[in-house]
């Protein structure tokens, strides 16, 4: 287990079970589910219900892959579905029996008895049903890279940004999350984590995304830099981006040549520049044109890597980021269509990977998460890749299941208003 049960600071509710390793995967969190379970929601459980028993009733005519393969992705909501269908009928009887004048006296005092255990577990099947609802990311499943950019600053705010390398490669070391550096440059050149220009760290663990999608945005520091000589506290930020790690050996054909897929780029979009790597490494570095630029002409995303010594690897890795890039590009447009929508019927602000999303402040050893509200006092917990890591981390999933509950209850609004035009 990642880490005990997290309760919210700002609502003392227990909001989510943390990430677990069972049988080699590492299952999401819960979310919290609303007071009373939305009309909405229940309609959506029960459309969800109806299309399982004709996926059902198709594959006992002849067996169906892709069939199959929808009725196993629209079972949990079912099974959830059943629960709560399960223990709402139990309530409705023991109050249809105490409601009832007749009711023999020792049948009231049993019924008693039981209507708090049933409300639990109408609360624990509600909860259920919502959390199998909320749609599960398209890449949460996948291994993922963390992109580290130091932000206004000059030499603080890249001392920062190394912080925050060694700081998720803790968090990897201590869960056994196997990680390769796929670029690191410093501000004077090559191969120094202490004062970084850019890196991406490559975590190769399943469902790495789902664990580090929670990173992405802006990080700020408070603190008295080395350099500064009169013991001023400055601000400086930086920022991280979570990608999905897209490797063509991971992904089938019908990803890469589907031009409707996230993963698809036309080659003939990209522009590929071979040149001579440039800072620190060596004779080699200097005299081997191994540095490989590669360029969506589309979208004008740029990616350069002269890591390695061979320009065949450093082609390799170009192109995995760059469809990473794009990949992610396309589904936060999406992302970003949901959350107009979402503000435009319940009115909620946007927060995107360009807000600051966390405060660490050295001289009150205190970190903030300004998305889920939660503060803790341990920073060098925190910036060591310790347990207290963990516990911010698992308010900010729960903090994002919650927008995304928000969003799929917008959507299902949006669609009955659209209904009721139409009719």
């Amino acid at each position: 287990m990642f880490a005990r049960p997290w309760i919210c600071r700002t609502c003392s509710s227990r909001l989510l079970r943390p990430f677990v390793r069972q049988q080699g995967r590492l299952q999401s969190t819960t979310v919290k589910a609303p007071d009373s379970l939305p009309s909405t929601l229940l309609a959506r459980a029960r459309a969800i219900a109806d299309e399982h028993n004709q996926l059902t009733q198709k594959l006992s005519n002849g067996f169906d892959s892709k069939a199959a393969k929808k009725l196993g992705e629209l079972s949990p909501v079912v099974n959830a579905l059943r629960e709560w269908n399960k223990a709402n009928e139990s309530l409705s009887e023991l109050q249809s029996l105490m409601r009832d004048p007749t009711t023999d006296p020792e049948l009231l005092s049993l019924a008693t008895e039981d209507l708090e255990a049933t409300r639990d577990s109408l609360t624990n099947a509600a909860q259920g049903l919502t959390t199998s609802l909320v749609p599960v990311h398209p890449f949460s499943h996948m291994p993922c890279l963390i992109e580290i950019r130091p932000g206004p600053g000059g030499l603080e705010a890249s001392i920062f940004a190394g912080d925050l390398l060694r700081m998720y490669q803790n968090y990897c070391s201590r869960h056994n999350l196997r990680t390769t550096i796929l670029k690191l440059e410093s501000m004077e050149g090559i191969a120094d984590a202490g004062t970084l220009s850019e890196a991406v760290l490559e975590v190769e663990a399943e469902n790495a995304y789902g664990i580090f999608r929670c990173e992405a945005g802006v990080h700020r520091v408070q603190r008295v830099p080395v350099t500064e000589k009169q013991g001023r506290v400055h601000t400086s930020t930086a920022s991280v981006l979570v990608l999905p790690n897209v490797q063509e050996s991971t992904l089938g054909e019908e990803d890469i040549e589907n031009p409707e897929s996230d993963y698809y780029i036309d080659p003939q979009d990209v522009r590929t520049e071979i040149m001579r790597a440039r800072g620190a490494g060596g004779q080699h570095v200097n005299t081997t044109d191994s540095a490989v630029r590669l360029t969506h002409i589309p979208t004008n995303t740029v990616v350069s890597i002269q890591d390695a010594r061979s320009q065949h690897k450093n082609k390799a890795k170009a192109w995995q980021l760059l469809r990473s890039r794009i990949a992610q590009a396309r589904r936060e447009k999406r992302e970003e269509e949901i959350v107009a929508m979402r503000r435009s019927v319940i009115g909620v602000a946007k927060t995107g990977r360009s807000d600051k999303v966390r405060t660490y402040n050295w001289n009150q050893q205190r970190v903030t998460d300004h998305r889920s509200g939660t503060t803790v006092h341990d920073l060098d917990g925190v910036i060591q890749g310790g347990q207290t890591l963990d516990e911010v981390m698992e308010s900010v999933r729960g903090w994002l299941m919650e927008r995304d509950l928000e969003a799929l209850i917008a959507g299902e609004e949006s669609k009955n208003k659209e209904k009721q035009k139409k009719n």
